[in-house]
């Protein structure tokens, strides 16, 4: 699926071929079929405006969008598992699944990188494609709304990705509860959240210690992404006709 793919590459870290070649991507897109001409075009401008810009300055933006804090990270099992077991066992699980359909990674990148997973979404068949992007959805929806909160042009990729997937999901319903989310991405919150306590010996007392790590859970309680119930983003949900 030509469109997939655009959407892949778009989404992984800007570098200088995609600044070189971004005039295929736009004609790539004006010849996939995938996608509505009002889409086509919404993504067209998305890459005219990107390649527009210096490439340093697309690349630290990118890092501060998808890099710092969780709340719109691309790792896909990060909205899901969090830091739970369980995540490492949707990994090994999801690679599994590349490899069974004959996929050896040689990436840095881990196998929940939603860039790659579009990549491998779009070598299978169309039904394929919709039943994976559908899987994710829920996802998708989640950091549509997270990234029209920021006003970040890349929410427009969600939305096409959301398109393909022909869900019922729908991101608007989920900006008033995004809305009330603390940012986990400033510089006191990724304080609080990777601080490491200070180590006590035996025998010392442990107040202080005790009260720099309940200030820590605490605010780090304050930024943690909302992992919100999916289900009222639905037609149903929201009152409209299923």
């Amino acid at each position: 699926m030509i469109a997939l793919r655009v959407l892949s590459r778009l989404l992984d870290y800007p570098d200088e071929a995609l600044f070189s070649h971004h005039q295929n991507l736009i004609e790539a897109l004006e010849s996939a079929p995938e996608l509505d001409p009002a889409q086509s075009a919404r993504l067209v401008d998305f890459i005219h405006q990107l390649c527009a810009r210096p490439l340093l300055d697309v690349q630290a933006d990118y890092c501060e969008l998808f890099d710092r804090g969780r709340a719109t990270s691309l790792l896909l099992f990060e909205h899901v598992h969090g830091e739970s077991r369980d995540r490492g066992q949707a990994m090994v699980d999801l690679l599994a699944q590349y490899r069974a359909d004959g996929l050896e990674l040689d990436s840095k990148e881990l196998p929940d990188y939603l860039p790659l997973y579009l990549e491998y979404l779009a070598c299978k068949t169309a039904d394929e494609v919709r039943q994976g992007l559908e899987d994710i959805a829920p996802i998708l929806a989640l950091l549509a709304a997270r990234l029209v909160e920021r006003e970040s042009p890349y929410a427009d990729l969600f939305s096409a990705l959301l398109t393909l997937s022909g869900t019922a999901i729908q991101p608007d319903a989920l900006r008033p509860q995004v809305a009330q989310e603390a940012r986990d991405d400033t510089p006191a919150a990724l304080d609080a959240v990777w601080e490491e306590e200070q180590v006590k010996f035996l025998g010392e007392q442990g107040c202080a210690s005790a009260q720099q790590a309940a200030h820590q859970r605490r605010f780090a309680a304050a930024v943690a992404p909302q992992y919100l119930d999916i289900a009222q983003a639905t037609p149903r949900a929201t009152g409209e006709s299923a």
